[in-house]
């Protein structure tokens, strides 16, 4: 049994895909099939169904699961360990983002965090808030910009670095381009066009419809803020959108503040609380700390 069969076993688990597993470890696809069959034959078991469409874990792939994770882990460690006896900061560290953060100078805070510490590989991935709290969570993102409610996701921890009002924007003919303001009922009986579930700002909206006893209309979803806008100005419908987002299609829309009661999102810096992390992982965590607000 080799770490590098633990390895591609352990990421093809992660992604469920073979595929998307030997992106991942930039490998090529057949080479990753090769060492999982080794695997199993050296097993005497199949870890991996493979019959659907996505593929699962058998009932000896659950069994073996945590002990491949512990022993990458356990390996990891011993690295680390030696690299901080002589000071050597190297390895790879994946930065996560969701797509609209444009105030924040990811790219700077790469650049400089590279000069210091040249190294390092660094990998920046694009994701929704859940795919990124579960990525801090399994140790597969070592740290992450994601859109949060007014608590922080069990198990990680967060510095918050933007803090801004939801607003409702729409189409400049709208009947509520009349408004200067917005209330959660009015916005209750209007189609609204809004981000997905699994977003730090679809999750303010829910929250805040579910305790006020109300429940919202969403007659369209968009990934991204810019698309929720463009549909909003084609009429279809209210959009809500952070008031950053709102002001940069304010050529096209009408942006009211929501209030009663005031919507808040907030993007944080996040990163898992406990368990092992690599000392690349934990200086870059310093350094983005250390360089915003």
């Amino acid at each position: 049994m080799e770490l590098r069969q633990l390895e591609y076993f352990v990421a093809v688990t992660e992604e469920a895909s073979f595929t998307k597993a030997a992106a991942r470890l930039h490998v090529a696809q057949p080479g990753v099939s090769a060492q999982i069959r080794q695997l199993e034959r050296e097993l005497g078991q199949p870890l991996l169904d493979r019959s659907g469409r996505t593929v699962r874990l058998t009932e000896a792939g659950a069994a073996v699961l945590p002990y491949a994770r512990a022993a990458l882990v356990a390996v990891g460690g011993a690295r680390s360990a030696v690299d901080e006896l002589t000071g050597l900061l190297r390895g790879h560290v994946t930065v996560g983002t969701i797509d609209w953060i444009r105030s924040l100078d990811l790219p700077g805070l790469i650049a400089g965090f590279h000069r210091d510490h040249p190294d390092v590989e660094i990998s920046v991935i694009q994701e929704d808030a859940d795919t990124l709290t579960e990525g801090i969570r399994s140790g597969r993102v070592d740290l992450a910009f994601l859109s949060i409610g007014a608590d922080a996701p069990a198990g990680i921890a967060t510095k918050v670095v933007i803090e801004q009002d939801l607003c409702a924007a729409v189409a400049r003919d709208h009947p509520l381009a009349r408004r200067t303001t917005v209330t959660l009922r009015v916005l209750a009986g209007e189609a609204l066009i809004s981000l997905p579930k699994g977003t730090g700002l679809r999750s303010v909206l829910d929250r805040a419809f579910a305790d006020a006893g109300l429940r919202p209309r969403i007659a369209f979803e968009a990934g991204e803020p810019p698309v929720v806008a463009q549909i909003a100005a084609h009429g279809l419908g209210v959009a809500v959108l952070p008031e950053s987002a709102a002001r940069d299609a304010s050529d096209a829309l009408h942006a009211m503040p929501i209030v009663r009661p005031r919507l808040t999102g907030r993007i944080a810096l996040a990163w898992r609380a406990e368990g092992p992390r690599s000392p690349a992982a934990r200086a870059l965590t310093a350094h983005a700390r250390r360089l915003l607000p």
